[in-house]
């Protein structure tokens, strides 16, 4: 008897312990009920702040749908539901449980009407609501919100969470609420300066803002702090913001390394001026672009390795484009650079009008795979996943590059060839088949580049010509026929392109990027890395 009694009590006990702590739920709903008698905005808001004074989340999904324009009550009995409508029929569901409890004509509901002062009644208090979430995002997404709209009847909520809170960075988000509320409360001024130090440690724009507003309307020892606090910020700001630059200076370059690394190989080691080479770029993006639309219609679910299956067969696609342009026109024009010069303009012509009547003129879709879409923010840096995979896949492409030139046979004979032709001919070396296949390599490499391309620009026939002239600065800049200056060459020219764009512009900027690399070959007239070539030779 004694151990059954034993056995009862312990089992009140657990179902003691795993009882959610709600409010009572019929007192919840009879709040809930006062909706359908409110006459005003007022009346309304109160209720809002009722609601939110449970502490209860089970609530939220009730003030989530006022505030949606969701929430109604019924005429005949004052009862209220969330709804949806389908024609003339309203859905209907509990607003504490979000169930299903049937379907009835919709002229038999009046909505519960909103406006946007009310509105932020009811985000304010879901935040409040939030902050006792178990999950931790949603309780920084909380305390972001208050700390945007900071709000003096917050600051119970604030410190309780704040108490029981074990995740640091969870718990410094509500200490910047917090802080940002004091400002706004009527605490003392010991506090507020308190308030005004945590926050001039933030650094970010929005801590900024936020000093400058209480700034302007603060005397004093107050006006001094939140004054030293926002040059501070300025500062920081600042360094990130040269920061960012860099960083878009590197994505910049990570572009031009992709569409220019071909191009150094085939005027570095055969001497051809390729104005067709944008025109291998612009194949690439198409192949990537009929890639994903056979994915779409055949293998929907094939959609996020749709870049991985492109890569391959934009290199084959460019690269056998690349081949019979050599063997076709280039290999009849070896030692006559402007012919090439012309010749290669002439087929990047005719590339581009097979583009537009096969593909139509307009610009393309491209879609980015989940692996690519969204980004991060670093600090205060704002990085997108395209642009990092951009930048990895364009140091890949390099590194591999670099094995096949220094590691391989065959790079070993178009070193040989770019050194000295008539030396390695009589070698042995196959020199027109290794134009041929370099020329090919080249413009595969060209190809893959518009892979990546597609994911940053618009995929259309003139995609190739916005990247020649770039491509063709980079390699006279870097030094002909050099990897590791074409490298040099597309990193600088991205960061300093970044640079002059705040104040120059996009377009006198590139003038100027062109006017200094126009003065540094005056004086390097075979750019930053020089290798003897044929162009060179006696």
């Amino acid at each position: 008897m004694i151990l059954a009694r034993t056995l009862a009590t312990l089992v009140l006990l657990a179902l003691a312990a795993v009882q959610p702590a709600h409010a009572d739920e019929a007192a919840l709903r009879e709040i809930i009920a006062k909706f359908a008698s409110s006459r005003n905005f007022n009346a309304t808001e109160e209720i809002v702040r009722e609601l939110g004074a449970t502490g209860d989340v089970q609530v939220e999904r009730a003030l989530t749908a006022l505030s949606d324009g969701n929430l109604y009550f019924r005429k005949s009995d004052k009862q209220v539901f969330v709804t949806t409508e389908t024609g003339k029929v309203a859905k209907l569901f509990d607003p504490l449980t979000g169930e299903a409890v049937g379907e009835e004509p919709k002229g038999g509901f009046t909505k519960i009407k909103v406006n946007n002062s009310l509105r932020r009644t009811i985000r304010d208090a879901i935040s409040a609501l939030t902050l006792a979430s178990p999950d931790a995002a949603t309780r920084v997404a909380a305390a972001r919100t208050m700390f945007l709209s900071p709000d003096a009847g917050n600051l119970e909520a604030l410190d309780a969470a704040i108490a029981k809170e074990t995740v640091d960075y969870v718990r410094s988000a509500l200490e910047a609420a917090r802080a940002s509320t004091v400002l706004v409360s009527d605490a003392s001024e010991e506090e507020k300066r308190a308030a005004v130090e945590l926050l001039g440690k933030r650094g970010d724009r929005d801590t900024l803002s936020l000093l400058t507003g209480f700034a302007a309307g603060a005397d004093g020892a107050l006006r001094e702090a939140a004054d030293d606090a926002i040059a501070n910020i300025n500062d920081s700001l600042a360094l990130w913001g040269a920061g960012q630059n860099i960083w878009y200076g590197i994505s910049l370059g990570s572009v031009l390394l992709l569409a220019a690394i071909g191009l150094a190989i085939t005027f570095g080691v055969m001497g051809v001026i390729n104005m067709a080479h944008g025109e291998m770029v612009m194949i690439g993006a198409y192949t990537t672009f009929v890639t994903q639309d056979v994915i779409r219609n055949s293998a929907p679910w094939l959609f996020d390795w749709s870049l991985v299956i492109a890569l391959p067969l934009a290199f084959m696609t460019a690269g056998a484009v690349g081949l019979a342009l050599e063997r076709g026109v280039i290999r009849f024009l070896y030692g006559r650079p402007l012919e090439t010069l012309l010749a290669t303009w002439g087929v990047s012509l005719i590339l581009q009008q097979a583009v537009r009547t096969i593909f139509g003129p307009t610009n393309r879709e491209v879609g980015n795979p989940s692996w690519m879409s969204g980004g991060f923010e670093l600090g205060q840096l704002a990085i997108t996943w395209n642009r990092l995979w951009i930048v990895v896949f364009s140091l890949c492409v390099f590194a591999l590059l670099l094995y096949i030139f220094n590691r391989t046979a065959w790079g070993l004979q178009m070193r040989a060839v770019t050194a000295n032709r008539r030396m390695a001919s009589s070698m042995g070396i196959r020199t027109p088949w290794i134009d041929a296949f370099t020329f090919a390599l080249g413009s595969g490499i060209a190809g893959i580049a518009g892979v990546a391309l597609s994911q940053v620009d618009n995929v259309s026939p003139n995609l190739g010509q916005g990247y020649i002239i770039d491509s063709f600065m980079v390699v006279v800049f870097g030094g002909v026929g050099n990897l590791w200056g074409t490298l040099v060459g597309a990193f600088s020219l991205g960061i300093v392109n970044k640079f002059l764009e705040p104040y120059a512009g996009a377009v006198l900027g590139k003038i100027l990027v062109l006017v200094l690399i126009i003065l540094f070959i005056q004086k390097r007239p075979r750019g930053l890395f020089a290798l003897k070539g044929r162009s060179v030779e006696a």
